[in-house]
């Protein structure tokens, strides 16, 4: 299957939404030059049900999202509750440089990336057919 791709990057998730097989929480990954941004959507949930780690160049975002009322009075629901964790590989990071913010819903991490990385990026030429 095709997230079975993302598994050896392991970015694959402790959990699924079971409608469409999604990772949860939907994260972008922005690599820019001095630094990479990952943003991840976590609606519903607060600063404190967020946790942050980052060691041997892996980031983790783990957290719980709990339902608001009982599940015996709910006849449907597309919504996704419980633990989550995402882990996202990171090399050549400052990792003790490394900031965060959550707002409505958003949470932004930014990796300031190391000089050995900013230095070491190269771009190659793509050489067209004959």
């Amino acid at each position: 299957m095709f997230e079975d791709v993302f598994r050896s990057f392991d970015l694959a998730p402790r959990g699924w939404r079971a409608s469409d097989r999604v990772p949860w929480p939907s994260i972008d990954i922005d690599d820019m030059e001095k630094e990479i941004r990952i943003t991840a959507e976590l609606p519903g949930l607060d600063e404190k049900d967020i946790e942050i780690q980052i060691a041997d160049g892996v980031l983790s975002i783990s957290g719980e999202k709990r339902s608001e009322r009982e599940d015996r009075d709910r006849r449907f629901s597309e919504r996704v509750y419980g633990r989550f964790e995402r882990r996202i590989p990171v090399r050549d990071v400052e990792e003790g440089s490394v900031s965060a913010s959550f707002k409505n819903g958003l949470l932004s991490v930014i990796l300031p990336k190391s000089e050995k990385a900013r230095q070491s990026a190269r771009r190659i030429a793509i050489n067209g057919q004959t």
